[in-house]
């Protein structure tokens, strides 16, 4: 399963995009971080391993359905690029 794991302080959500056993608990140990997720930034940001999301995929895992919408974003720009 390919879901999110909350690592943020109370009042203060982060998460991790994780891939991980579907009957492990929500923060449990994960089999490889994928990315991370920022939803207090306007707008929301995000970084994610695609390549690696797609192998995992390919082997059977399953996206949450917040992953899903996240994977289906385009890819930000890359910030700071001088014209």
């Amino acid at each position: 399963m390919i879901r999110l794991a909350r690592i943020g302080a109370r009042k203060q959500p982060y998460y991790r995009v994780v891939v991980i056993e579907k009957e492990r608990a929500r923060n449990g140990r994960p089999v490889e971080v994928v990315g991370t997720y920022n939803p207090r930034t306007n707008p929301a940001s995000f970084d994610l391993k695609r390549e690696r999301i797609a192998h995992w995929l390919s082997k059977g895992a399953q996206c949450s359905e917040r992953v899903r919408k996240l994977l289906a974003l385009p890819v930000p720009a890359a910030a700071g690029s001088a014209a």
